[in-house]
Parts: C-alpha cells; sequence; structure tokens
C-alpha cells in the first residue's frame, strides 16, 4: 500500500511510524513533512488541496490520512473524495464543528451536550457591554483557528477588555477572532478523549491529559501543547461514565441528526469539574501532542483500523497495560516570537525515548530548528515515573540554542 500523510508536526510523524509497522506499505508520502517524516517515508512540498489531489492521483496513493484543522476546514477531503480517493478525515460542512467555535457551541446547546454557560458575540461593542457587567474569571475563545492559541483566561474586566480588542478590533489572529465566545470559567482538570468514526459510531481511546500552559504549574499563555501523557490517571471508570451520557451519546445523535457523521478522527477536550465532565471544545482530528501518547499504547494494526472505519465496519481498540509520556522541547519565545535555524545536536545520544523532530529540518548534513515545537521525546513505562524519567534524560542530552521545556509533564 501507499499512504500520504498531510502534515508537518510530531503528531504526523508518530502516524507515521505507526503505520510504516505494517509491511504491506511500501511507501509513505508525507505532505511537507520534517526530519523525522523524511526518514521514515518522502516528503513533498505540496499544501494546496488540487495539487495534493493531483499528486495523490498520479502516485496511485491508497490512503491518505489528514492531521491539520486547517486542511480539513477547507475541505481537502471533499475533493479528494470527488477524486476517487480514499481519505480518513471529516468533510468541510462536519469539520466546522472545529473551525468555529461558535458553530460547535451552538450545537452543544442545541443537542444538550454538557458544557459551560456561555454567549456568542460578533459585535465588539456588545461583547464590551457584557464585559462591563460579566463575572470574572471567564474565558474568551476566537471562534476561528487559531492555532491551539486563541483562547484567554479573564481574570479581571481589564484583561477581558484587552482581550477583545486583540481579538475583534487588532484582530491578532486574523479572521478568526472576528467572532468570539465568551463563557464561564470551569475550574478543574482538563482530559482529552480521541475517538475514530465510522460514519456510523465512534470509538474512544483512553484518554490523555495536554499540558497546554507554556510555564511549569500552568502558567502562562495557552500553546499548542507543551507534553502530553496517556492513560490520563486522573479520568476515573466514574468520569468515563458520565462523559458517555452526556457528552459522547448526545454528540453522536445531534451528528446523525445534521447528517454529519463521517469517516476519521474526532477529538474531545474536557473540563472534568466536581460537577462531572464538561465538553470544552471539538477537534475533528486526533490531537497533538496526544496522539503521540495513544498511539505508542494502541494494540491495534492502525492502518486496519482506520481502513475498517472507512468500509463502515465496527472496531474494538486495545490498548497496552503501561503509561506513555510525551515531553516536547520548543523554541525560546514560543507560543510568541522566536528565531529558527539553529543546529539541533546529540540527537544520536538520546537513547532512552522515541525522538520525533517536529519544528525541526534536515539541511547540509544537520538538523536545525523550523518550529516553535521542535521535538516531541516519547516513552512508555510500567508506570508514569518511570517514563519519564526517560524523556528527561533525554532532554537534558539534546541541545539546541534557545530550548526550553515544562519540568512538570506527568507530575500531575
Amino acid at each position: 500500500m501507499r499512504v500520504l500523510i498531510i502534515g508537518n508536526g510530531g503528531r504526523e510523524a508518530a502516524i507515521g511510524r505507526k503505520i510504516a509497522e505494517d509491511r504491506r506499505v511500501s511507501q509513505i508520502f508525507f505532505a511537507k513533512g520534517n526530519a523525522t517524516t523524511g526518514e521514515i517515508g518522502k516528503n513533498i512540498s505540496l499544501t494546496d488541496n488540487q495539487e495534493l489531489v493531483n499528486f495523490a492521483t498520479k502516485e496511485a496513493i491508497d490512503l491518505t490520512i489528514v492531521g491539520p484543522e486547517a486542511f480539513l476546514v477547507s475541505g481537502i477531503v471533499d475533493e479528494f473524495t470527488k477524486a476517487g480517493l480514499n481519505i480518513f478525515g471529516p468533510s468541510k460542512k462536519v469539520a466546522k464543528l472545529e473551525g468555529s467555535k461558535a458553530y460547535s457551541k451552538k450545537f452543544m446547546q442545541d443537542y444538550g451536550v454538557k458544557t459551560a454557560d456561555a454567549q456568542i458575540f460578533n459585535s465588539y461593542v456588545e461583547a464590551k457591554a457584557f464585559l462591563e457587567t460579566a463575572k470574572y474569571p471567564l474565558i474568551i475563545k476566537a471562534s476561528g483557528l487559531a492555532q491551539g492559541k486563541g483562547v484567554v483566561l479573564a481574570e479581571g474586566k481589564d484583561e477581558g477588555m484587552k482581550t477583545i480588542h486583540d481579538f475583534m478590533i487588532d484582530k491578532i489572529y486574523g479572521d478568526a477572532g472576528i467572532k468570539i465566545v465568551i463563557e464561564e470559567y470551569l475550574r478543574g482538570f482538563e482530559a482529552s478523549i480521541i475517538c475514530f468514526s465510522n460514519g456510523k459510531d465512534l470509538f474512544p481511546c483512553v484518554p490523555a491529559k495536554d499540558y497546554k500552559r507554556v510555564g511549569a504549574g500552568n502558567r502562562g499563555p495557552n500553546t499548542g501543547g507543551m507534553g502530553s501523557v496517556a492513560p490520563t490517571p486522573e479520568f476515573t471508570a466514574e468520569h468515563d461514565m458520565d462523559f458517555r451520557k452526556n457528552i459522547l451519546e448526545p454528540t453522536i445523535a445531534g451528528l446523525k441528526d445534521n447528517y454529519l457523521m463521517f469517516k476519521g478522527f474526532i477529538f474531545f477536550g474536557l473540563m472534568v469539574t466536581e460537577k462531572g465532565c464538561h465538553l470544552l471544545e471539538y477537534n475533528m482530528r486526533s490531537g497533538d501532542p496526544e496522539t503521540q501518547v495513544i498511539l505508542p499504547l494502541l494494540e491495534n494494526n492502525l492502518l486496519d483500523t482506520i481502513n475498517d472505519c472507512i468500509e463502515g465496519k465496527d472496531i474494538e481498540l486495545k490498548f497496552k497495560d503501561e503509561k506513555a509520556v510525551c515531553l516536547v522541547m520548543a523554541s525560546g519565545g514560543y507560543p510568541g516570537k522566536y528565531e529558527t535555524g539553529y543546529e539541533i545536536t546529540h540527537l544520536d545520544r538520546a537513547t532512552e525515548s522515541t525522538v520525533l523532530l517536529a519544528g525541526a529540518s534536515s539541511k547540509a548534513g544537520g538538523v536545525y530548528t523550523a518550529g516553535g515545537r521542535v521535538i516531541n521525546l516519547v516513552a512508555t513505562g510500567k508506570d508514569f515515573e518511570e517514563a519519564r524519567k526517560k524523556v528527561y534524560n533525554d532532554a537534558k542530552t539534546i541541545q539546541f540554542d534557545y530550548a526550553f521545556y515544562r519540568d512538570d509533564i506527568a507530575k500531575f
């Protein structure tokens, strides 16, 4: 089989490694890939939907897997499907559940999905008037895609006013912040549930935990994720029952009612409070860096699992009785302004974990930083302490200028 994986991060590297375990796979292409994917398969510098359709047709690609949300929201699945090509992911219509937080919040409200109370604004004046008398703290979200960064916890009115001005007037995230969602602040812990969809039902993986804040102790701005663990011990069997009854089942009902069922991944971003699970967001793809810790635990053949979903078959997911940890090494300044082009050294000495080069590229015989989240270090163990020790030992070994990482991943 010939497989195309779209994306250039640690998630795509993790998917590529898992797919490459299958001997039936003769070639894997990555668009546009990174330093790790270039070792697994062949990187191609294509980012346009039609160019990718043409490439998949010419190269007789048997299966395409989409990583990043932007491709899904732009309708790449629709274009591949029209061309008669197998692709794993939701259509443009379904991807709107991630592409518009306003749309997804209304979907949750309409179908009784347990979520935070919220209001939607496309008027700066009305949002400003609301904040004048609002109860703080509260959460302000850019409705559109902002690479995981368009969410702010406003502790008080001044911060709230600045945030909506940044989003709606200064447009720091472009058109993503023209419409915003303002919702109540929920106190608890976060959990991530990634599900496979076969067009009829959703099949959950083990729960994961993503460390979104840039600094230890969950301080600082949101990022795309500074690390992850699976299965998160905070998420109990009771929480799982609550999730299935009050979030998963009404979501399936809403998807079916609106003819939105699809074949791909769906990610549930949860906040678990004293009152149970609440849905924060849908992502219509596998998470990053959650995928990096779920796939090493997955006992199923990933290629067979995806193909079964595409064929509409029910699946039974099985996971190892182990713990997995992912640590992200990032560029200094991330998630704000940062510089790239620094050489990464001592990679050959990092032998205790799987090294997934994400925001990194190969050139002139070396590997250099090329993004904010540069390296994912992934390890498994009989317990979190064993896995944690492996990734932190390798993090101390690998060197590049201005590198940093959180020191509290898997400490809970």
